[in-house]
């Protein structure tokens, strides 16, 4: 991997931690918001996750081995993670919305020993759930690799408390369920010690020598994240801890972040956004990480911001557009917050817009992927247009480029396919060298996936993925321009446009829409003549409305468009039986 001279070096991503302790161990590490604040110190933070490291290594984790995990964003997960890399293991993190199938994929896949959950979250019970899981593999003649369960205290909302307590019933120790004829070892994991005293797992002397000799370096594997598979099934990325301490060096050196900063994390951390540009962004600022577990505008305006006095945060569109609303609507700007990074999801060139104003704040577009971490970024520093207006420009060290239908780069202005270089790109996927090979061209450059335009002054403008491309009749709609337009309507709140089969065209677009106020939703006379009076041209209108009370988005904010897809296919082809009928 090529270095910049803001690279990590050769030390692994845990080595900020131990300095950051050594230079001020009560200084905050983590701050939890929600309905129960916690605040961890810096030594707390290594005293918990030495006690997370103490017991991976009894349960015979071994260097390079994978560790799941399904936890919210809470003070608990950090000391997870850092326990987890700091041995040498691997993270391979699962979002906490994922139900039995995704966890199955993910234990399956990464062939984990050790799953690490909570025994409640949201009203449901995570840990017990794996005890299905482990069942219905077996029935299934594809047993798992699953050996140990070590459920993580309950700080369930709906009313019980963090593991340690003696206020609730619903604490104590953890009783798993039975499964008969299988194997599974469960472990109640208090992480939750007071600080002035060690958890039940803290490492004794030979444990600590232990993890002193598996501290990781650049080139061990630090994280396999599962991409979130909204078109296909998921694929495992891998990714070094190099890699990953080197993408956050280049988003601090292109943003000029630096130790006034205080990171937001309300992304989950299971998520490339929250895992890299949150909570690993912090450790190489050395700069306490804010996490919010359940996702409310009104908790991440007053305790993040106005009370925690966060500057920075990446996330995608919905969390932009809530935190928008809320303000608009009477809450107090966050007067602390210097940057937010739009990624995830197409971020609406309105919005953007809009965010900047009502925020008091840069708001930047950007371009990455789970895959190559960020490859464009804009600057507080751009003019306002190029910084919400754009997806940014390269990030050092990263090329870019547009090409033909035949890989022929093309000049600035021209729309095609958007490849980039970067020394922040993965691994490959797991245990699939043939989908590895698939996205790389024969120079080794990456495919995106995504249709893409530069302009002059090296700005990426994406204009849509290569998959949601709308081909009416040969002639390609630009279909992120028209939805941009569309969001700017005062009766719109949300919109996406797809295409819908055609027998004599091959393809229509339909616009499937999130009226602002249900009681009087756009018409499409309306929509025709709005488009019309901007000069679109007749041959990009949609050519079909569809109402909807919400746009279906996976776990990260991204909109499902094959599901629209299909849903606007549907439409068409019960039409069609009508009519024939």
């Amino acid at each position: 991997m090529t270095e910049t001279a803001a690279g990590p070096g050769d030390a692994g991503l845990t080595a900020p931690v131990d300095e950051l302790v050594e230079a001020d161990a009560t200084a905050a590490a983590v701050i939890e918001v929600g309905d129960r604040p916690v605040t961890l110190r810096r030594d707390e933070l290594r005293r918990r996750a030495d006690g997370v490291s103490a017991l991976l290594l009894r349960l015979g984790v071994r260097s390079g081995e994978a560790v799941a995990f399904q936890l919210p964003n809470w003070a608990e997960t950090v000391a997870v993670t850092l326990g987890v890399l700091q041995i040498g293991a691997v993270v391979a993190p699962v979002m906490p919305v994922f139900g039995e199938r995704e966890v199955a994929m993910v234990l399956a896949r990464s062939k984990a020993r050790v799953l690490i959950a909570p025994r409640s979250f949201r009203g449901r019970r995570h840990a017990a759930e794996v005890a299905g899981v482990v069942a219905e593999a077996s029935r299934q003649e594809r047993p798992l690799a699953l050996e140990h369960v070590v459920v993580v205290g309950d700080v369930d909302p709906a009313g019980a408390v963090r593991a340690g307590s003696s206020s609730s019933a619903g604490s104590g120790p953890f009783v798993p369920p039975t499964t008969p004829g299988l194997q599974l070892a469960w472990h109640d994991f208090d992480t939750d010690a007071a600080p002035d005293s060690a958890p039940a797992s803290a490492p004794d002397a030979a444990s600590r020598a232990e993890i002193e000799r598996r501290r990781p370096g650049a080139d061990d594997i630090a994280q396999l994240l599962f991409t979130s598979g909204t078109t296909g099934e998921p694929k495992g990325v891998q990714h070094r801890h190099g890699t990953l301490a080197l993408a956050t060096a280049l988003e601090i050196a292109h943003l000029g972040l630096g130790a006034d900063d205080r990171i937001f994390i309300p992304s989950p951390l299971a998520h490339q956004t929250g895992f890299l540009y949150g909570l690993l962004l912090s450790w190489r600022l050395g700069v306490a990480a804010v996490v919010q577990p359940v996702w409310d505008a009104g908790v991440a305006l007053d305790q993040a911001f106005r009370r925690e006095g966060a500057t920075f945060v990446q996330a995608a569109t919905p969390f932009l557009m809530d935190v928008v609303a809320a303000v608009e609507v009477g809450a107090p700007p966050p007067s602390s917050l210097r940057i937010f990074v739009a990624t995830g999801a197409a971020v609406p060139r309105e919005l953007a817009a809009r965010a900047t104003g009502v925020l008091g704040a840069a708001v930047l577009g950007a371009f990455g992927t789970t895959e190559t971490c960020l490859g464009t970024l804009s600057a507080p520093t751009d003019p306002p247009g190029s910084a919400w207006g754009t997806d940014g420009r390269p990030l050092a060290g990263i090329r870019v480029r547009i090409v033909d239908d035949e890989g022929a780069e093309l000049p600035a202005g021209h729309e095609g396919d958007y490849e980039l270089s970067s020394p922040t790109m993965f691994l490959g996927y797991l245990d699939r060298p043939d989908l590895t090979a698939e996205v790389f061209t024969a120079d080794g450059w990456y495919r995106t996936g995504d249709r893409a335009v530069l302009d002059a002054d090296g700005f990426l403008h994406i204009t849509g993925r290569v998959k949601d491309v709308i081909n009416r009749g040969g002639e390609k709609v630009p279909v992120v321009e028209i939805e941009n337009l569309l969001f700017a309507h005062p009766a719109v709140r949300d919109v996406a446009i797809v295409a819908m089969p055609d027998p004599r065209l091959g393809e229509r677009a339909c616009a499937f829409v999130v009226a602002a106020d249900p009681a009087h939703p756009l018409g499409f006379a309306e929509l025709q003549g709005y488009l019309g009076e901007r000069g679109v041209s007749k041959y990009y209108w949609p050519e079909r409305l569809e109402t909807i009370g919400e746009l279906p988005r996976n776990a990260v904010g991204k909109i499902q468009k094959n599901l629209l897809r299909e849903r606007a296919a549907a439409l068409v082809e019960r039409e069609r039986q009508k009519e024939s009928a």
